[in-house]
Parts: C-alpha cells; structure tokens; sequence
C-alpha cells in the first residue's frame, strides 16, 4: 500500500465531508438553528471533552458505552468524548444556568463522537442540533419541542415527514405493575422493542394477550390510541396514554399536513427518556432524522428538573434533502479592480480571483469551476468566446 493511500484511510465510521457536501450542511444547522431562535431558544456551546465523571452521570450514564475515554494529562483525570450534547445542555442548564428564570430554552450545535455505529447509522461522528426546554413538566412542553422539531425540518426542506410518538416507560412500569422480575421484565421490553410476537407470547405468561395488544397497537395516531384505550391497563399506564393522546392533538393542531404515528413500545434509542418521546422519519429515507422526548435533567449544582427536548442528525438530515446547488461563481482574471470584485459579491456571485496572469481566463475558469468569466467590464458565460 502507497504512503498516499495510507494517509487518506480513516477509521470504520469517519469519513472527510467534502465541497459543496460540508457547505450545504454548515447552511443547514444555521437555517435550523434559527428557526428554533426565533422561538426563543438561545444558544449555548460545551465543550467535545469533559471529565468523565460529569459527562457520565444521571441522564448521561446510560452512554457510558458509547463514550471514548482518554487521560487529561494536565488534570490526572479521566475525560470522555460526548457521544451525546443533550445531557451537556442538561449539565449547563443545572449549573451554570441554575437560577435562570425556568421555564429555560436552550439551542445547540456541533460534532459527537460514539463507540460504535449501528446498523441504521454506521457513521460514528456526525453533527447534532437540538433543543432543550428545562424546568417545566407538561403536555404543552412535549407538543412544543415535537412541533418546533417538525418546523424546523420542514423549513429547511425536508418532505414528507413523520413523527412517531412513543411511551418508552410504558412497557417496564407495566411489567413491574404485574408483578415481572426484573430480569424477564428486561427481556419482555427488548422482545416488544423489536416487534418478536414470539418471544412476547412466551414471556407474557398470564399477560400474554395484554403485552401483544400493545404490539399490536403501533400505527396511524387516531387508530394507535383507540387501540390503547380498549386494553385494561392499570391507572399509572392509563395516565401515560393520556398524556401521549394531549401532545398529539396539539401537535395535529399545530402542524396539520404533519403525519403522526404512535408505537408505545419503541425503546431503542430512548435509553433516558422518562416520558413521551418521538422519532422523526422522511419516507425513502435511511434511519431516523431525529428523537427527542421527556427526561430529568440532573449532575449539576441544583435539583434534578423535568425537561424535554430533542436532537436531530445532520448526516441524516442532508440525505433527506436535494443535492445543493451550485452557487454562481465568477473567475476574475488577474489585474480584475479590487472595488468591481466586492461589488460582484454583494451582487451574489463567488468570485474566484486569478493569481497570476492566464493567457486564457476561458479556460481557467472552465478548470476552477467557474460558470463565468469578467472580461470587458461584464459577465460572459464560459464557453461564449471570453
């Protein structure tokens, strides 16, 4: 293997965003990002790296596996790559933000960094943004976040959306509610979580019927919860579907042409949600644009705080949108004055200048991927005779 094709491997999982792929995506998070601003969510910025025992703890315990860790050599302390930015807005929002006036709305942007891929997303690094909303616990917070997340999508071009609504406690509080170990109480929710009836039929025992119903309760949100509604769950579950019935009303309302679904077992991805959460899909798209839902903002100086919020993933996020355009660009011919090239760029074009003296700018800019050329005090098309 040549020394030119060692240096351009990367490990399983990275990979070099290249032009216009970086540009589009950088123009993406901004326009997101302002969307979620003008709803008076304001940006904050944590660091790639904290200590290992922060960035780890309460709702960031759960990522634990999918955190590298390495030594601080200035500290002696262990450190950990963020394979996630919601728990960090939760650590900010509980620290340095922990007499800001609740309820507090909170906007992101950056790189994580995981373990391992999975198979739906191999990628290991990407970009999150996201949005957090602390400090207030009820149905209007959980519509609120779904439905800006929806916005946001949609504003930026994303088509044909849909939200998947989800109960991730559902499944464990009524197992335990049934008096399950926690052992087969573990085994049942992994089972419904990937949709195995069989396996459902052998851990339900007496409950069986219960459990499938559940199963098979997944679908259009109107359908999902009738579906729920003639099960005979216990009162605390009851109050859970309840819950989940208010926030898709109110995101129906909100966003009408929006497509809503309901499955109630849905875990994967939920590993700290304690409340209602969504996954947000585009048909024909691979894996999931986004997840959001309910959890406990804790690990900071102040009380532990109901919160909700969502992230969404950029890789995903940019394959769900058109290639980008090609912006116009100029090639200015060494010499070109210096007051026509800004004004060209306040016009809208890119100008790409010439550093030395070509004998032919036709062909220079044809190579600089120029669509046009400066030549006589106008614009000439490449391939028009400049």
């Amino acid at each position: 293997m040549s020394e030119t094709v060692h240096k351009a491997l990367l490990p399983a999982g990275l990979g070099d965003v290249l032009p216009p792929d970086a540009e589009a995506e950088a123009r993406t998070v901004a326009r997101l990002l302002d969307v979620v601003g003008a709803h008076g969510y304001e940006r904050v910025k944590p660091p790639l790296i904290e200590f290992e025992d922060a960035l780890l703890s309460g709702p960031g315990a759960t990522l634990a596996a999918q955190s590298f860790r390495l030594m601080d050599p200035v500290s002696r302390h262990m450190l950990a790559v963020r394979p996630d930015m919601t728990t960090q807005v939760a650590r900010i929002a509980g620290s340095r933000l922990a007499r800001a006036p609740r309820p507090l709305r909170l906007c992101y942007s950056g790189q994580i960094l995981r373990v391992a891929g999975t198979q739906m997303r191999p990628e290991r690094q990407f970009t999150q943004a996201g949005a957090e909303l602390v400090g207030v616990d009820c149905p209007e917070a959980d519509a609120e976040v779904a439905t800006l997340a929806a916005e946001a999508l949609t504003d930026v071009g994303v088509r044909r959306l849909a939200l998947d609504l989800n109960l991730p406690p559902l499944t464990g509080g009524l197992a335990e509610a049934l008096g399950f170990d926690a052992q087969t109480a573990a085994a049942l929710r992994a089972a419904l979580d990937r949709k195995d009836a069989a396996a459902v039929t052998e851990l339900g025992g007496a409950h069986t019927d219960l459990f499938l119903g559940l199963l098979r309760a997944a679908g259009p949100a109107e359908t999902a919860l009738a579906r729920l509604r003639a099960l005979d769950l216990p009162e605390t579950a009851r109050r859970g579907i309840d819950r989940l019935d208010a926030v898709q009303a109110q995101v129906r309302a909100a966003l009408p042409e929006l497509t809503v679904t309901v499955d109630p077992v849905e875990h994967r991805g939920f590993e700290y949600q304690s409340g209602v959460s969504f996954t947000l899909y585009a048909r024909g798209v691979r894996g999931e644009l986004g997840r959001g839902g309910r959890y406990t903002a804790g690990g900071g100086e102040g009380p532990d705080e109901p919160a909700t919020g969502f992230t969404l993933f950029l890789d995903t996020v940019m394959r769900a949108l058109p290639p980008p355009a090609a912006p116009e660009r100029i090639y200015l011919p060494h010499g070109t004055d210096g007051a026509q090239a800004r004004a060209l760029r306040e016009a809208g074009w890119v100008t790409v200048a010439g550093l030395t003296p070509s004998v032919g700018p036709a062909a220079e800019a044809q190579r600089r991927g120029c669509g046009n050329v400066w030549r006589g005090g106008g614009s000439v098309p490449v391939g028009t005779g400049a």
